[in-house]
Parts: C-alpha cells; structure tokens; sequence
C-alpha cells in the first residue's frame, strides 16, 4: 500500500506539478488511510473493498473529526484510486461511490479598514526585524498574496520603480500592483536591511529571518498575531485574513471581480464572488439600520 500511496504522490509532483502544501495535504491523508488500513491488516490497494472505505469514513465522524477534513480527505482517497485505475494497480475504481459531506460555506472573516492600519503600524521601530516585519506586512495587505507566496519571493520579483511584484505558483505567473506605502516600506527594506540580515549574502529570498534563511510560514504567523495583539485587536488573525481583507476592501470600493480574480489568482470567479456577496450584505445592513422604514 505504501509503494502504491508513493507512486501516486510522485505523480501528482512530477507529472502534475501541484504546489507544496497540496501534495503535503494528499500525502497526510492517505498516510493516515493507510495506517487505519494496516490495522485492519490490509496490506495492498487491491485488497481495499468499499466496505473498507466506508469504515474508514465512519471511523472519521466518530473521532469528531470535521466535515471539511472528511471531504479533503474523501477527495485524497479518491484521487488516489482513480490514479491506481489508471495504472492498473486496482482492478476497479471503488471510490466512485463515497460522498462527501456537506460544508457549510463560512463567510471569511475580513478587518476593518481602521484594523488594518492599526496591524500595519505596529512594526514602527528603526531594527531591522522590525523594519522587515514592516514590508512584509505592507506588502501582504497590497497585494493580497498567500502567505507562501509572500516568504517564497524572490529580490528579483519586486519592481519597485514600476510598483509591481512577479507572484509565481506551479500553473502560472501573474504581475500585482502594490501602492505608495508598501513600495516605502519596501525600498527601507531592501535598500538598508536585507543585505545585513543576509546568511551568505548570496540568497534570492526577499524576506529572510533573524537567522539570515527563509521565513517559515509558522514564523509568519507568530508575527502576524504578536503585533495583532499589540495592536489591540481581539479577533484570532491570520496571514489569510489579510489577503480577504485586501480583496473585501478592493471590492467596497469598486474594482471590479475580474482584476480582483487576476490579482488573487483565483481559477474560477465564483470564488471571488464571495466578497461581493459580502459587500451586499454590508449595504443592506447599513440600509436596515439607516433607512426610516428599513
């Protein structure tokens, strides 16, 4: 099972190309199938029967797990045996027959305007960290980038005369504007502190930790909820918040879905349609509240 579970990560990596996180993600899931597997003392893909599948989704629901990690994982197991399919691995496709459970759609959480620049200048200090920490959290809110497309920039993929960053992931490259104060906060950075912070002196990073190497994503997110709480905000705040907060506050105040798509880098529109929906549900609020017969 294992060489089997090996041979189809390989093919999401080599012949998909999928990012990171994702092969990560299928990787963690059906490690974890496989040793409920093991138990059971199943030791081949082939032997797997749908009974097999359905207690294992059933052991799921009963250690509480959530539905969103029961469809992901749902998602794995299935993609695993249409790739097994393929290869001859498995006589049929068993997975045809599981379902995932349904999600209830949360709407994301967003700041406020006043939140955001609130977070933004915390970082207000003359050291380099805070001074790093300072355009990365500028650039983070102008740009809307995830926050492994932030540490994984490269010096060469910012355009500060032209006020632009290359964002690349594993399909395609897209070019994202910034504004007047990450472009400051940028040139501050790159011009009087990234050298110094530097390991070697030789590496491509943008942003690189006290250590001189590459920020992890964990050291990202204790940053980001350090000067959260320094900024007095209450709400749990995350590198994602700020990317939706990025594109709410696009959205409120006129650009139109399309750009937003193009710079999110979203696939599929509907996904971005969730903030307009959100700037509906702000208008007919204020209205209801406003309004002398809402």
């Amino acid at each position: 099972m294992e060489q089997a579970i090996q041979q189809f990560i390989s093919y999401l990596h080599n012949v998909r190309r999928i990012s990171e996180n994702t092969e990560a993600s299928y990787r963690r899931d059906l490690t974890k199938f496989c040793a409920f597997l093991t138990q059971k003392g199943i030791k081949s893909a082939a032997a797997i029967t749908e009974e097999d599948l359905c207690a294992y989704i059933t052991y799921l629901k009963v250690q509480k797990f959530a539905a969103a990690t029961i469809s992901r994982s749902i998602a794995a197991i299935k993609a695993f045996f249409h790739f097994a399919y393929k290869e001859g691995i498995v006589a049929t496709d068993i997975s045809d027959t599981l379902k995932a459970p349904k999600i209830e759609k949360k709407m994301p959480e967003i700041m406020t305007t006043a939140e955001v620049v609130r977070l933004l200048e915390q970082p207000a200090g003359d050291s380099p960290k805070e001074i790093r920490d300072r355009a990365m959290l500028e650039l983070l809110y102008a740009t809307g980038i995830r926050v492994t497309e932030l540490i994984t920039l490269k010096y060469s993929d910012v355009n500060l005369s032209m006020g632009f960053i290359l964002c690349r992931d594993t399909h395609k490259e897209r070019v994202i504007p910034f504004g007047n104060e990450a472009k400051q906060a940028l040139m501050h950075y790159m011009g009087a502190v990234r050298d110094s912070m530097l390991e070697d002196g030789k590496s491509e990073i943008l942003f690189v930790n006290c250590s001189g190497k590459p920020m992890s994503r964990q050291g990202f997110w204790k940053l980001i909820k350090f000067y959260a709480k320094k900024a007095g905000i209450e709400e749990d705040i995350t590198p994602h918040t700020l990317r939706h907060s990025f594109a709410a506050h696009l959205v409120e105040n006129g650009a139109d879905l399309r750009s937003v798509q193009e710079m999110l880098g979203h696939s599929d529109i509907s996904t971005t349609q969730i903030y307009a929906n959100l700037n509906h549900n702000r208008i007919r609020e204020v209205y209801a509240k406003a309004h002398p017969r809402g």
